[in-house]
């Protein structure tokens, strides 16, 4: 390609200057009407382009083809109907259309879903796309996707038009059911509300109602009919402690897109308000502090404690009316009250006519309607004012000899305890030496519950039972405290306490015969825990699309039996060993990429327009590629338009003057002297 450049042989300023002076002879020139003024303008020209230095510049350039960017949308949503067929049909034909232009080249760009649910991220990839190729070379790009984009705010800046091409179907539908507002904590026993939405999208036939099915974790589902396209609250109660699985779905329906987001998950954490406790100490002891601070020291308990210090036989002659003593309010306690309280202990109590058998039977309901007691026992339990000759001996796991066993001896965890979440790893707390001494066990005789720690001659030392609805454990000794004390070195006093009491309050992960799954990305931990000697069959597992899958478990210490298994898909799994049964969600049980299913150009058109490209649906038939001009309308009828760029990479460069210096001097030369002329021929 030849050129016309410019190399002063003087300076800018020179040349202007000269140009200036010259204008302006000139003009006085015609202003007076001086004979050969044309022909000196002439003259005059000829030296100021001398000076100008005017060359030839001949370049070899060598063209390069235009490119064009295919991406294409290979997420979860594209995968439903004939969406597929329509994308690799629209594939093939660009292929061969772009293939079919005069220098133009296409770069196919696959996009799949992106990680961490974080939907279609097509103009990401549009952008590295664009960064890895000449600006100057970039004729234009083609989206084939359903519209559902999720990275709006990634597009790049296109030198050229961009055309959308939509798969779908004008006539497709789907219905979504979606959670509006759910709270991650819920206080136990208390009514919270849940928000969510049912909607009909896209062309969908007229429906006013639907049924929508509500379970809570692994428990039978219930049904309700609710209405369509209005916001709903749902009411519910958490039943138990720690992580409650709520979920809701609606049946699937003939012609709707998918029913992947017809169902909805919602992890709540059931935490409780405060603890209501209730410790009866039947006299000053040791351990007596030892459950007074245990309770005292967190805040989420409520501790009533009472100590009975002045016993109806006891007669020291002082007058009642100069006693400080509070009155021990045993009906408002025992009868009134009872059913508040999550947890009654008793601190070496004796039956001394202080609280009668009814009062004592109204306990035994208690328990058996889901409260708890716990019995600290001491020398008191084997003699006749025991609480074993009471009514709560229907729900004791235990009976005393009247036999006390007051010997040294070092608590030991049964075979069964070493599987138990109460004492399970207590003997790895042990301080060098092993644990201290303790110096008095009451022996009783297990009946019932499962013995956990034993003392001397095996007897029995913590025994645990499930009564009716409700729990009961017995720990046949005074002595903890003291472990507090660090007697030869102490023990796990009050890790063994706090898990006892965690236990008897139904904490799930204390629970000895449990089946749990925690979730880190879509790597999903199953934990197995029992207290039988066999090991547990394999966990099935239902997968979101209802194909189910058998899971071995792997033995980790005595009693726990855990595996790492990668969750293939995002979304609600059922895990069923026996009896037990769990729900976990991997992810949100509709993925993004089926929040929002139906193909529309409405998100991508802002980003579309100001390209000059267009928006076309692929069921109209996939439209011809044309060639236009910068800045022209790139999208039409049938038509799609890319914008030739004409890049071009320079080769060699020749520069040559126009004329010789010394002709130019001449023209200028010859120019003035007929400039003389002709003035001469006026005179």
């Amino acid at each position: 390609m030849s050129e016309v450049v410019f190399q002063p042989l003087v300076a800018a300023p020179f040349l202007i200057a000269l140009a200036v002076a010259a204008a302006v002879l000139l003009a006085l020139a015609v202003w007076r009407r001086l004979a050969g003024w044309a022909v000196r303008a002439l003259a005059l020209g000829f030296l100021l382009v001398a000076l100008c230095n005017p060359l030839l510049q001949d370049e070899a350039r060598k063209p390069l083809t235009d490119i064009v960017i295919l991406v294409v949308d290979d997420s979860a949503s594209q995968g439903l109907s004939d969406r597929p067929f329509q994308t690799a049909q629209a594939v093939e034909s660009i292929k061969a259309k772009v293939k079919g232009l005069p220098n133009t080249e296409l770069r196919v760009v696959h996009v799949t879903d992106g990680k961490d649910n974080a939907g279609t991220l097509a103009m990401t990839a549009l952008a590295q796309a664009v960064a890895a190729e000449p600006q100057a070379r970039l004729a234009g790009a083609i989206l084939v996707t359903d519209g559902q984009v999720h990275d709006l705010q990634a597009t790049p800046s296109l030198p050229a038009p961009l055309q959308v091409l939509l798969t779908g179907h004008k006539a497709d539908w789907d219905r979504r059911l979606q959670i509006t507002n759910a709270p991650a904590f819920a206080i136990m026993g208390e009514k919270t509300v849940l928000k969510f939405r049912i909607d009909d999208q896209g062309a969908a036939p007229p429906a006013s109602t639907v049924d929508v099915t509500i379970a809570l974790d692994a428990d039978a589902p219930s049904t309700f009919s609710v209405p369509v396209g209005q916001d709903l609250e749902l009411p519910i109660q958490l039943p138990h402690a720690g992580i409650n699985v709520l979920q809701l779905s609606v049946p699937p329906v003939a012609g709707e897109l998918t029913d992947r987001n017809n169902a909805a998950v919602v992890q709540i954490n059931g935490v409780r308000d405060r603890l209501r406790v209730l410790l009866v100490s039947g006299e000053p002891n040791p351990g007596e502090r030892v459950w007074r601070n245990l309770l005292k020291s967190d805040p989420q308990v409520d501790l009533v404690h009472f100590t009975i210090l002045r016993p109806p036989e006891k007669q020291d002659g002082v007058p009642v009316s100069e006693l400080s003593l509070i009155a021990f309010p045993t009906k408002e306690l025992f009868v009134d009250k009872i059913k508040d309280f999550d947890l009654i202990i008793f601190d070496r109590y004796a039956m001394r006519g202080i609280l009668p058998l009814s009062y004592l039977q109204n306990v035994v309901d208690y328990v058996n309607e889901g409260g708890t007691v716990l019995v600290a026992a001491g020398p008191e339990f084997g003699t006749v004012d025991s609480l074993w000759r009471s009514p709560l001996a229907q729900i004791l796991p235990v009976e005393p000899t009247s036999r006390m066993i007051e010997e040294g001896f070092r608590p030991e965890v049964t075979d069964l305890g070493r599987r138990h979440p109460v004492t399970e790893g207590l003997e790895a707390l042990a301080p060098k030496g092993g644990w201290g001494r303790w110096f008095r066990l009451v022996e009783v005789n297990q009946i019932a519950g499962q013995a956990l720690m034993s003392g001397p001659e095996g007897k029995p030392l913590l025994v645990l039972n499930r009564v009716g609805k409700g729990r009961v454990a017995v720990l046949a000794s005074d002595q903890s405290w003291l472990w507090g004390k660090g007697f030869e070195g102490g023990g796990p006093q009050l890790e063994l306490l706090r898990r006892l009491g965690h236990w008897m309050l139904k904490q799930p992960e204390l629970e000895e015969e449990n089946l749990s799954a925690s979730v880190t990305g879509q790597a999903m931990t199953i934990t197995r825990r029992t207290v039988l000697d066999a090991s547990p069959p394999p966990v099935t597992v239902t997968l979101p699309d209802g194909t189910v899958e058998t899971v071995p478990l792997e033995q980790k210490s005595p009693g726990d039996f855990e595996t790492l298994w990668p969750a293939p898909q995002l979304g609600l799994y059922r895990l069923q060993q026996g009896d037990l049964a769990r729900v976990v969600a991997v992810g949100p049980s509709a993925p993004k990429e089926f929040e929002e299913t139906i193909a529309t150009g409405d998100k991508l058109a802002p980003v579309v327009t100001p390209t000059q490209g267009g928006v076309m649906r692929l069921e109209g038939g996939i439209p011809d590629i044309r060639l236009v001009n910068e800045g022209r309308p790139a999208a039409g009828r049938g038509w799609i338009g890319i914008t030739p760029r004409g890049a071009y990479e320079a080769g060699e460069i020749s520069v040559a003057p126009i004329l010789p210096a010394w002709l130019w001097l001449m023209l200028a030369a010859l120019s003035a002297v007929a400039a003389w002329l002709v003035e001469g021929r006026r005179r």
